[in-house]
């Protein structure tokens, strides 16, 4: 959370004091609005998708250490492969916390093959892959 308000230069207090989110009628600090809707951009990377639109209404506060989940529907794609998408993320208890609707690129059949490729070689590329690699040594 500090990091994500350095990098974004938003100090807001209901991300930083308890005392000021509870005067807003918080139940303590809640997280960056963006931090918790960037959960889109794993999926997105994940598929190559190339973000050209992003709209999110947050519904619901996110505290620190709840468990997010993302679901992420394409709704539409159109002969160029420009896509339309919904994601609507909830918290632990199954409340809608975020409403998402993206709009992007989708690779073409030359990307996918290299996304394949990527895949069958463990993906270099993936953060997560790497991590996982290096706490198994």
């Amino acid at each position: 959370m500090q990091v994500f308000a350095e990098v974004t230069r938003d100090y807001n207090p209901v991300h930083l004091d308890d005392r000021f989110a509870q005067a807003k009628n918080f139940n303590g600090r809640i997280c960056h609005g963006l931090l918790a809707a960037g959960i889109i951009t794993e999926i997105g990377g994940q598929i190559g998708w190339l973000a050209t639109g992003m709209n999110f209404d947050f519904k619901k506060p996110v505290y620190f250490g709840d468990t997010i989940i993302c679901n992420f529907v394409i709704t539409e794609i159109d002969e160029r492969g420009r896509a339309r998408a919904e994601a609507i993320y909830r918290n632990q208890d199954g409340l809608t916390v975020i409403e998402a609707y993206i709009t992007g690129i989708l690779p073409d059949e030359k990307e996918r093959n290299i996304l394949s490729q990527m895949v069958a070689e463990g993906d270099p590329t993936n953060g997560a892959q790497q991590m996982n690699h290096e706490n198994t040594k």
